[in-house]
């Protein structure tokens, strides 16, 4: 296998369009998370933008995938598969309607020291050619969490079992020989470009690599409308913002809020770029761009002099809500322009975040937010914010977090992908969370973790939400007594989400998880929990995993979990893993293309005469035959089934 096939990235370029001789399909499909749109209608975030995957485009390159292995280009693509060019080779999209911006999703080859580089790409239409300039120093880590960008590093923690030689290497003699770089993850980036011109459909947009080895995922085209004007608002560039990024403009874009608060009127922030290095702290006022394509806020990460008193080393741009201990901020509207931010490595204590803080009775609405920490990540207790219409991209950790004590939220109708930890998070630690909701959102290839998960907490709700192919130690849907979160209670709804080659190889465990599954580690499962209308395709392992922590197996289960109306569409092994004590129920549960025994029941792992400590009742309608053979508690427990790849889902 070629070197650019195992490591390296997408370099876009195009020197012209492909000579008529060349085949080529008449139309590059459109996919949604690389499905066909059917499979998902009415699930998942209502975006501007259409998605076609280079696997599915024309080119003379090299496909690479599928592959859901970890550490590899194509596990970390969307639909597991992409197209690696060497230089003067192309991949070429033919446009399926009007569009004059596109996006790129990449990955080209770090430097040899780690720290990644730049090369072109040419970007061909009929009206020529552009370059974009591409990068790997935001993509590329190493190693062991937190990870590192150096891939000649030891190993962060050599007291920890590393699956790769199931060995703690400080304790085994002789120590085992670590291949450098160790786990090399997170490959890919992306980049947006405003082409000139509008396109039509039909048109072709080629990508040529021109000077090392590329991998293309996807590209996104889009019809971008003319920027916003608002000229009753007030514009930072008259307090002295500096729309060409040279100048550092957040005492500007303060000042202008400052006044915008006491005359009552909007911040409006024209195009353009503004530099901005630190966080700018907002309470009661409106900011404005004139969209996201156009009003940019592009920080470097600054090293603090000290510490700051919540552990930061580093800030970086992003508007914040004041500190929850000083009360938060109350009526901030956020919408309509991008935040670019600088991170590079992940440091778990530093507020480097695009939003932050505590902000109660306030939007975030039509931002795109990139290479920042966490996209958004909410300190509270704080109340009733509504996170609308984002893009989330290229994250080092999670798309978005409520941490501590958020209540009576809604995040809807967001995108997010290539996140390095969970995209979207609901974490009860300290101060329980309450009545949130994640609704019609999209999640596409988280690196690390889950695409949804939910710690502890009351009355949260799921649901019509897509997420597909995480890459390891998570899934797609998830919820866990754990990270010292306060406890379920109330209830937990997941409800018509859809998830697509999700249930990954935990490389703790080293055993397959569910697309959807549930973790008992710090307590048991006392809410109402349903699962309703979900469905799962083409799970790479289990399509759902009740399990508890082998320490505490004992000591809690997880009971009374109720599963209706699902529909499973393929798996690599089987439709129900139970390795914890408690029960379910199932009711028109239907499922094809079991790879396995269809449910895989090894309870507490005690195997009493009497059957598994994990009970089932069937309530009727289970379809497929998956189900019927195992009531109510037969002992079928094989710790890793053989997995048998399932066909690609199709209309039920």
């Amino acid at each position: 296998m070629r070197w650019s096939v195992l490591l390296l990235g997408v370099m876009l370029g195009a020197t012209g369009l492909p000579p008529t001789a060349q085949a080529a399909p008449a139309a590059t499909e459109v996919t949604r998370a690389a499905l066909d749109p059917a499979l998902v209608a009415g699930r998942g975030a209502t975006v501007a933008f259409t998605e076609q995957e280079a696997e599915g485009a024309a080119t003379n390159g090299t496909v690479i995938g599928p592959d859901r292995t970890a550490y590899t280009l194509p596990a970390e693509a969307s639909g597991r598969s992409a197209v690696t060019l060497d230089p003067g080779e192309w991949v070429e999209f033919t446009l399926p309607r009007a569009a004059n911006a596109i996006t790129v999703r990449y990955s080209i080859p770090d430097a040899p020291d780690g720290g990644g580089i730049t090369a072109p790409l040419t970007v061909g239409t009929k009206h020529g050619t552009r370059t974009m300039t591409l990068t790997s120093q935001y993509s590329w880590l190493y190693n062991q969490y937190p990870f590192t960008n150096d891939p000649r590093a030891d190993l962060l923690h050599p007291d920890w079992w590393i699956t790769e030689c199931q060995c703690v290497p400080a304790a085994t003699t002789p120590a085992p020989v670590i291949t450098k770089p160790f786990r090399p993850a997170h490959f890919y980036d992306e980049q947006r470009l405003l082409l000139g011109h509008t396109y039509r459909a039909g048109d072709r947009i080629r990508l040529t690599a021109r000077s090392v080895p590329t991998t293309v995922d996807l590209l996104d085209s889009e019809l971008v409308a003319l920027p916003k004007v608002d000229l009753t608002g007030v514009n930072p560039v008259l307090f002295g913002a500096d729309p060409t990024g040279r100048k550092d403009s957040a005492a500007a874009i303060e000042r202008a809020i400052a006044y915008a608060k006491k005359i009552k009127r909007t911040v409006y922030l024209p195009p353009g770029v503004f530099q901005v290095n630190r966080h700018i702290v907002v309470d009661d006022v409106t900011i404005a761009g004139a969209g996201n394509w156009y009003t940019i806020l592009r920080g470097r990460e600054v090293a603090l002099t000290e510490p700051a008193p919540d552990g930061s080393v580093h800030t970086g741009v992003g508007f914040y809500g004041r500190d929850a201990a000083e009360g938060g901020s109350r009526n901030v509207h956020l919408s309509g322009f991008a935040i670019q931010g600088d991170v590079r490595e992940r440091i778990d204590t530093d507020q480097v975040n695009g939003v932050g803080g505590a902000m109660s009775d306030s939007t975030i609405d039509g931002l795109h937010i990139q290479h920042t920490k966490v996209g958004l990540w909410f300190d509270g207790p704080m109340s009733n914010v509504e996170v609308t219409n984002n893009i989330i991209v290229d994250q080092i950790a999670d798309g978005l977090n409520f941490h501590t004590g958020v209540t009576n939220s809604l995040v809807r109708n967001n995108f997010v992908r290539n996140t390095g930890d969970d995209a979207l998070a609901m974490w009860a630690e300290k101060h329980t969370n309450a009545g949130n909701t994640f609704d019609r959102n999209t999640v596409q290839s988280p690196t690390l973790a889950n695409g949804i998960a939910i710690y502890g907490g009351r009355d949260a709700t799921v649901s019509n939400n897509l997420v597909a192919d995480p890459v390891r130690e998570g899934s797609a849907l998830h919820a866990g007594t754990r990270f010292g979160a306060e406890p379920f209670t109330g209830f937990l709804r997941f409800t018509n989400n859809t998830t697509a080659r999700s249930g990954t190889f935990e490389l703790n465990w080293r055993i397959g998880l569910g697309a959807i599954w549930f973790y008992s580690l710090q307590g048991s499962f006392d809410a109402d929990v349903r699962v309703t209308g979900d469905h799962y395709l083409d799970s790479t392992y289990n399509a759902i995993m009740l399990v508890a922590e082998w320490g505490v197996k004992d000591l809690y289960s997880i009971d009374g979990i109720r599963f209706k109306d699902i529909r499973i569409d393929g798996t690599g092994t089987s439709v129900l893993s139970a390795r914890a004590g408690g029960s379910a129920s199932f009711e028109n549960v239907d499922a094809r293309n079991v790879g396995a025994a269809g449910v895989n029941n090894c309870g507490r792992f005690g195997f009493p005469a009497t059957g598994s400590e994990f009970g089932l009742t069937d309530l009727g309608g289970n379809d497929g035959g998956w189900l019927a053979p195992y009531l109510p508690n037969t002992i079928t427990c094989d710790d890793r089934p053989p997995v048998v790849a399932p066909p690609a889902p199709s209309e039920w």
